[in-house]
């Protein structure tokens, strides 16, 4: 399962000689356990000392299938100093961020304080993790921008975490996953938007998650190929919730970005959404709109992993359908399906939606210059 990158001379390349690019999913990793203590109050080491974390479900330190393919990562992600892959700043930057003049690099880090059932505890991880991305990542790095790390089951919390955090240039988005105690447009999650909106920062909606159901509407499934296309069926319901639920209606201004979920999946949900909506759109009077236009205007998408037909003619119909402005580049390093940036896109497309497509979409949604 695991792929391993050999480093060629490529990697070695002056910056000039590639196209700048913004890379919207990269995950940071702890290199210790206890790498966050500094940022938590005693109250809490002594709890995770003594008592631990009483989660939604188990499997909090990885995916399912952790022999596999440890920390899901590249081999070659390995920092030469030792610690898990994607823990050493130093290693991603000649790893990643150098050979491949990323400009814009969005930190999702997983495994965070998220689907724990002591939502004090919840919350108080979860800020640690915020102040550990700006102490060890964006502020010795100003490529880097971090996400808002939140305790999602707790929409007053979550709430005032971002509100907290809002105006800091060190964050760009708040990061929720997929898989939560309720769809994603039920309204204990509501608080997180209107904060998010009021903050004017995108909601990213990252694959995974913790909230003790299984990813396939039918029941856990048994191979992690199971698992890795069960991430779009997951997505698919998370954004018929936040339509149906009336989240888009309620609040016009949010963003909501899909990570690591594919995309081409997008048009055909929409247009089944549209045609059950014109025959029951008296059960939701709240959805003001065909479910197809709150998605196309308010919804972003980042590629990896990309859809790849057969025919690019049929990528470019799915891509003319979402908009060009609407995708993020991104590599998921150091995660072992790590897209390489050269080889995403086919032949065809022009100057501006490259440009577009690879930093443009990215600085104008997250607001950077």
């Amino acid at each position: 399962m695991n792929i391993q990158f050999r480093e060629s001379q490529d990697a070695a390349s002056p910056l000039t000689t590639k196209t700048a690019i913004a890379d919207c999913d990269i995950h940071p990793a702890r290199a210790t356990r206890t790498e966050l203590y500094p940022y938590l109050a005693k109250r809490w080491q002594h709890h995770l000392e003594v008592y631990g974390v009483h989660a939604y479900q188990g499997m909090m330190d990885g995916p399912p299938y952790p022999k596999a393919q440890p920390n899901a990562s590249r081999r070659d992600a390995y920092p030469p100093e030792g610690g898990p892959q994607g823990s050493s700043l130093s290693f991603m930057q000649k790893q990643l961020l150098d050979p491949n003049n990323v400009q814009l690099g969005v930190l999702n880090p997983l495994n965070t304080g998220q689907g724990i059932r002591n939502h004090e505890l919840s919350a108080a991880l979860c800020s640690a993790i915020n102040d550990w991305q700006i102490d060890k990542w964006t502020s010795r790095d100003k490529r880097l921008k971090a996400s808002i790390v939140v305790g999602n089951e707790d929409g007053l919390s979550a709430a005032a975490e971002i509100r907290e955090r809002a105006g800091d240039k060190n964050f760009v988005q708040v990061l929720l996953l997929s898989r939560n105690v309720e769809p994603l447009g039920q309204r204990r999650y509501w608080p997180i938007y209107q904060a998010a909106e009021e903050a004017g920062l995108p909601v990213g909606v990252h694959a995974f998650g913790f909230g003790g159901n299984p990813i396939t509407p039918s029941g856990w499934p048994s191979y992690y190929i199971e698992e890795m296309v069960g991430h779009s069926q997951c997505q698919q319901s998370a954004l018929a919730s936040l339509v149906l639920e009336g989240v888009f209606e309620r609040f016009p201004k949010l963003k909501m970005v899909m990570i690591e979920a594919g995309f081409g999946w997008a048009p055909s949900l929409a247009w089944r959404l549209d045609k059950a909506w014109q025959r029951l759109r008296s059960e939701v009077p709240h959805v003001k709109r065909p479910p197809s236009e709150y998605i196309r205007e308010q919804v972003w998408w980042t590629t990896q992993p990309m859809e790849d037909p057969e025919r690019r003619e049929d990528l470019f119909d799915v891509i003319n359908w979402i908009g060009w402005d609407r995708l993020l580049f991104a590599t998921d390093y150091p995660h072992w399906d790590y897209d390489e940036p050269s080889r995403v896109l086919p032949a065809g497309v022009s100057e501006a939606d490259r440009e577009a497509f690879y930093l443009g979409n990215a600085k104008k949604l997250y607001g950077v210059s």
